[in-house]
């Protein structure tokens, strides 16, 4: 099957295009797309590899599905275009980065540049069905993105996983925490961060102090 991605990506991941569920899953994605309006625009599904090679690797963060509203998602998790409204999870993460490293709050909800910079932003569900929240779950995507985070575990070292929420968590089974660091908290959402469960985490200030530990250079947030 030839999948458009980038190039060393689609090297470490061929072995895994080839499976059956694969296979099953695109079919699925594509009937999704030709009979309902699905997000992201097709060329974008991929966009979180497209952004950031698996040579160019330093954090993981992981997200658990599309945003679902017109205009919003863009292959990025948690990242919504130019000029798009940030939305509730954006606005959080954006004050915890302004509380923890004093960064002003950006006006552009475009993660582009963290992905740049080697910030894998993956969801665990790569699509969705317009206004239907996890509608393209349990077809697939969560093995192939399985398959994604065990590849880096295995083949890579002191990548940084952030796991936002226990969506995300549940990835954690899949790394090897003597190899990478993990840090984990509630999921940014009004929901979990009005509870305390975000807020105060300090993800990305650890992120730097580990990066520059292992003499890699920080993410310019």
């Amino acid at each position: 099957m030839n999948i458009n991605i980038e190039p060393s990506w689609k090297k470490a991941l061929t072995n895994e295009f080839s499976k059956h569920y694969f296979t099953e899953l695109i079919s699925f994605v594509k009937s999704e797309y030709n009979q309902h309006i699905c997000y992201p625009k097709g060329k974008d599904i991929f966009a979180a590899f497209d952004s950031c090679s698996i040579d160019n690797l330093k954090v993981v963060i992981i997200g658990q599905d599309p945003y679902h509203g017109e205009g919003q998602a863009n292959g990025l998790c948690f990242s919504v275009k130019e000029g798009i409204k940030h939305p509730p999870s954006l606005i959080n993460i954006f004050k915890e980065l302004e509380k923890d490293i004093g960064k002003e709050y950006p006006k552009s909800g475009d993660l582009s540049h963290w992905a740049k910079q080697g910030v894998l932003l993956i969801n665990a569900t790569l699509t969705v069905r317009n206004h239907e929240a996890g509608s393209h779950q349990k077809q697939g995507w969560e093995t192939f993105t399985d398959a994604v985070i065990k590849h880096i575990s295995d083949h890579k070292e002191n990548i940084v996983f952030l796991l936002w929420g226990g969506f995300a968590k549940n990835k954690g089974k899949h790394i090897d925490v003597n190899k990478h660091l993990v840090l984990s908290t509630g999921h940014p959402s009004p929901l979990s961060a009005n509870r305390g469960y975000w807020f105060g985490n300090r993800h990305f200030s650890r992120v730097n102090e580990y990066l520059k530990t292992n003499g890699i250079d920080e993410i310019v947030w």
